[in-house]
């Protein structure tokens, strides 16, 4: 018997999980931590926090089994988030993180000055408001001591991984979206170095996502009551670390993600760009690539307006009243962009409202309007995909959100999809031991791993009349932002 750790670094806490070598969950343990907002627009943690919330959980994770029999530890963490450690590997600041929208200068300097093309052909990304070079420039341009005591550049989840194993290292996955990666080649590049002003001995070395980087330091052993032999892989973005967990490898799989932010991921066992660059081009997380849309805020817009509007945490309790019949035919429509958007309109400026309010517009129109809003942004990226020819038929379906049902039948037919449920929604976690399984040999690949473990519990199909009244709200759906676009930009 071997037992198997994966750690979900997420914005607003981490997730720990225990499985045995066949995949059965032993364990899990959340432990939460403080996210920041200094400044409006601006994210940040204190990468300490995320340290040491991984090492309070894996104790508690591990305290009914021999923990001398675990073998592997895997990490899906938040992407993009710039950690910068100084010459002695301190942290200088804190992290910025993903849904951080500080840098619109910056984004406007790399995609105007140096231009959508170059950044393209050197990275097979343009610059987006998250990504970790605009982040590099701003704090180049605004906190110059800081920038100038940079030592090594990392991501979140590598910053556990060098906590871990004292080893500087990154996955291929998780590189991609630092606009730093030539990602056909699986390279830094040294291009977007030069732009950003860091050299390359400043960037830690690459992985594939399965690769053992190193094992347990006699330190992180004894802090987390784990043997010195455990075997540490790089792990992945969050999004391919999901996609690994729900069985998303393979030319053409999908997998839709519905959490704080939200994901339409698509798997593919060949390099290629969006010529829109409206759907990132990264690596995957099985040794190959995918294209995936991001929005910025999709669960995290229904936990908003229950919680900080409705003052409830009754999400089941305030969609009661949202039935059947009601589906489709809902004239108040919600703009998610609570934090701007990535994909497909790139627009940090953008903002949330609703639209078609009326005296009869009820407290239930409103909570339907934003599960709505929310799907109906997720078709934005779907339809990029289709337009490029790639033939979607079904997709997985994971994350918080996703165990709404009501959220799971509005998917469904907004997206004309079936959704296959997996029987495991542990996302990022579950994925990341399935890597650390790999990665100590218990199975030969991510394939292989996936097709032995992933196993789906339910499919939720779409209705032929349902998704015929959803194509119409889209169509009004698709009206409005750019209708306010001048306003928001004024």
């Amino acid at each position: 018997m071997r037992y198997f750790i994966g750690i979900d670094l997420g914005t607003s806490a981490v997730k720990l999980l225990l499985t045995d070598g066949k995949g059965a969950i032993v364990n899990t343990v959340t432990k939460d931590y403080p996210l920041f907002f200094p400044q409006p627009g601006w994210s940040e943690q204190e990468p300490e926090d995320w340290w040491s919330a991984v090492t309070a959980g894996v104790k508690e994770l591990t305290a009914g089994v021999d923990a001398s029999l675990v073998a592997g530890i895997g990490c899906g963490g938040q992407m993009h988030g710039l950690v910068a450690l100084d010459a002695s590997d301190r942290v200088i600041r804190p992290a910025i993180l993903w849904n951080d929208g500080r840098t619109v200068k910056e984004v406007d300097y790399l995609n105007g000055t140096v231009g959508r093309d170059k950044l393209s052909a050197y990275t097979a990304n343009i610059a987006f408001a998250g990504f970790t070079a605009p982040k590099l420039l701003w704090m180049r341009a605004n906190e110059p001591e800081n920038f100038a005591r940079i030592s090594k550049i990392m991501l979140p989840k590598d910053f556990i991984n060098y906590r871990l194993t004292g080893v500087h290292c990154c996955d291929y996955s998780d590189a991609s979206g630092m606009l730093l990666l030539d990602v056909a080649n699986r390279r830094w590049s040294q291009e977007m170095l030069d732009i950003c002003g860091i050299s390359m001995d400043k960037m830690p070395a690459l992985y594939e996502s399965y690769d053992v980087v190193g094992t347990l330091t006699g330190e992180a052993a004894a802090l987390l009551g784990l043997p010195e032999t455990v075997k540490v892989v790089a792990g992945a973005g969050d999004n391919a670390a999901a996609a690994v967990g729900t069985g998303t490898v393979g030319d053409g799989a999908c997998n839709i993600s519905l959490g704080t932010s939200g994901t339409v991921f698509i798997s593919s066992d060949r390099f290629g760009v969006d010529p829109s660059n409206a759907l990132h081009a990264f690596a995957h997380a099985d040794g190959h690539y995918h294209l995936m849309g991001c929005m910025l805020s999709a669960a995290s817009c229904n936990k908003w307006f229950c919680e900080e509007i409705l003052k409830t945490e009754d999400y089941a309790g305030e969609q009661k009243d949202i039935t059947e019949d009601r589906l489709g035919r809902n004239r108040v429509l919600f703009l998610p962009y609570l934090m701007g958007e990535r994909s497909p309109i790139n627009d940090s400026e953008a903002r949330a409202c609703f639209l078609g309010m009326s005296m009869d517009s009820s407290r239930a129109d409103f909570v339907q309007a934003v599960l709505e809003g929310v799907a109906f942004a997720l078709r934005d990226s779907l339809e990029v995909a289709r337009s490029l020819g790639i033939p979607i038929t079904r997709s997985k379906l994971c994350g918080g959100g996703a165990r709404s049902p009501l959220w799971q039948k509005i998917l469904a037919n907004v997206l004309d999809l079936p959704l296959d449920l997996p029987q495991t929604e542990e996302g990022p976690g579950y994925g990341g031991a399935m890597l650390a399984m790999v990665g100590c040999g218990v199975y030969p690949s991510v394939e292989d791993c996936c097709a032995a473990l992933v196993r789906t519990k339910a499919t939720v199909e779409p209705d032929k009349e349902l998704t015929a009244r959803y194509a119409e709200r889209y169509a009004a759906f698709r009206r409005v932002y750019p209708a306010l676009r001048p306003l928001f930009h004024s």
